[in-house]
């Protein structure tokens, strides 16, 4: 049975929501699998080099996505970090990903320092180009 009276949900989704608001409180909806987890899976993979992907790979992103949660250490805290924290916590993730494709032999190994340095020269930074008016 869901208790509905706490006003306590776990909500994420693939695209972007407005807010809802619940019993004067404005509460944010999360957008998760397209902005946390694909985009630092993704750069883990590139900067292993990994040959392919792996079950373990997947729960290993998954798993460090959950150990950034602000809800650790505040319960009326949201579930997925902040969208400004982004870009650290995909380094968090790319880098335990790349790990794991080491440990189970899919991609050449190196150390944790030089694979976390790899995560960060390879992690793309969007510059736009001002175009000019003719």
């Amino acid at each position: 049975m869901i208790n509905w009276t706490n006003g306590r949900a776990l909500v994420a989704t693939g695209s972007p929501f407005a807010p809802v608001s619940f019993d004067g409180r404005k509460i944010r909806i999360a957008q998760c699998n397209n902005i946390y987890i694909f985009p630092a899976l993704g750069l883990g993979l590139v900067a292993a080099r990994a040959r392919r992907v792996t079950d373990g790979m997947i729960l290993t992103a998954g798993r460090t996505l959950a150990a950034n949660s602000p809800a650790l250490k505040d319960p009326s805290a949201s579930l997925l970090p902040a969208v400004g924290d982004l870009r650290k916590v995909a380094i968090q993730i790319a880098t335990a990903v790349g790990l794991e494709a080491q440990r189970v032999g899919v991609a050449p190994a190196t150390t944790e320092e030089e694979f976390r340095r790899r995560v960060i020269s390879a992690q793309w930074t969007p510059a736009y180009t001002q175009l000019s008016e003719e």
